[in-house]
């Protein structure tokens, strides 16, 4: 079993940056995806960015339009420890952020972390960013 833990939220002006961090215990990373999502409240779960520490899969690293040339996503498989750097942050970035870890590695957004695919889920990291 692995177990995904997320940290690094906060409240940031608008502009601001923010770097969070997704570590995980139980099983190596080397071959999984690991994703970022985050919800806003009274919203539904919104896709941020993914990468796979495999390096071997074209499709990573995948970005959604409404954060690519802001966020990066990156890895440490030393410390088996992914980061979400934040820059410019905006007060529609406002949502709790969850990372996800999907032993799948799907080369399509869709299916990323999807029910039934052993996926595993942090308990989420609030990030605030104020106008």
């Amino acid at each position: 079993q692995v177990h995904v833990v997320e940290s690094g939220g906060g409240l940031v002006q608008a502009g601001g940056s923010l770097r969070l961090s997704c570590s995980a215990s139980g099983r190596t990373f080397l071959h999984y995806a690991m994703v970022w999502f985050r919800q806003a409240p009274g919203k539904e779960r919104e896709f941020v960015a993914a990468i796979s520490w495999s390096g071997g899969i074209a499709f990573y690293p995948y970005y959604a339009d409404s954060v690519k040339g802001r966020f990066t996503i990156s890895g440490d498989n030393g410390k088996n420890t992914g980061y979400l750097q934040m820059n410019g942050l905006k007060p529609e970035d406002t949502a709790v952020y969850y990372c996800c870890a999907d032993p799948n590695a799907p080369a399509t957004v869709q299916l990323l972390c999807v029910p039934n695919s052993s996926s595993y889920w942090g308990q989420g990291t609030q990030v605030t960013v104020s106008s």
